[in-house]
């Protein structure tokens, strides 16, 4: 099963889910998460956001109040058809970018014609990441950790930036479409969210 993002504030009801769901569930920590076993032999393991360890107790409540956004960090959208950059304090939203850039689709013509055609696609996706790295760069001055998402080639592209040196992706990856601001809100919120690992029986 794919990777489930959970929202802090819905967790202690998601383990809840979980235990009533397979026959109750035993939690403990282990490897800095949080595992759950259920008694059907399901099991999950979940993970704090922002490659934060944890070590306390192994309830519900106390993983969730673990899972707090650190002081300064960013989201980084980027994909051919555009980006979204922000800078976060907490839950805060400091300051933001989005844009847009017009990268052509492919061809289906042949020959010279189509070789013309992936040049220029090449050079307009190129300026649109060096846009997206400049606002990157002004965004994110400082910021040590980003949450980043969309295209892989796209986003390794603008973090290649000497500007962005400093910057650490951490997990999530978030799969989103074309970011635009409501895209961007959706994803400071993912980013946030607990990481689990979910195996049914």
């Amino acid at each position: 099963m794919p990777e489930v993002l959970v929202p802090s504030a819905r967790w202690e009801r998601w383990v809840a889910n979980f235990a009533t769901g397979h026959g109750g569930a035993e939690l403990s920590v282990s490897g800095g998460a949080l595992r759950g076993d259920a008694a059907d032999g399901s099991h999950f393991a979940a993970r704090l956001p922002f490659a934060t360890t944890y070590d306390g107790a192994a309830e519900a409540a106390d993983f969730a109040a673990a899972a707090v956004a650190p002081g300064e960090w960013g989201v980084l959208l980027v994909r051919k058809g555009g980006f979204a950059v922000a800078r976060m304090s907490g839950a805060a939203l400091v300051e933001h970018k989005v844009g847009q850039r017009h990268v052509q689709g492919r061809t289906k013509a042949g020959g010279q014609s189509q070789q013309r055609f992936a040049r220029r696609r090449d050079n307009q996706a190129r300026q649109a990441y060096e846009a997206a790295a400049d606002h990157a760069a002004r965004i994110l001055g400082g910021v040590r950790l980003v949450v980043a998402g969309g295209d892989h080639a796209a986003v390794d592209a603008v973090l290649d930036d000497p500007r962005l040196s400093s910057v650490t992706r951490v997990d999530p990856w978030l799969p989103v479409p074309d970011p635009g601001r409501a895209v961007l809100d959706q994803a400071v919120l993912q980013a946030q969210s607990i990481a689990v690992d979910v195996v049914n029986a």
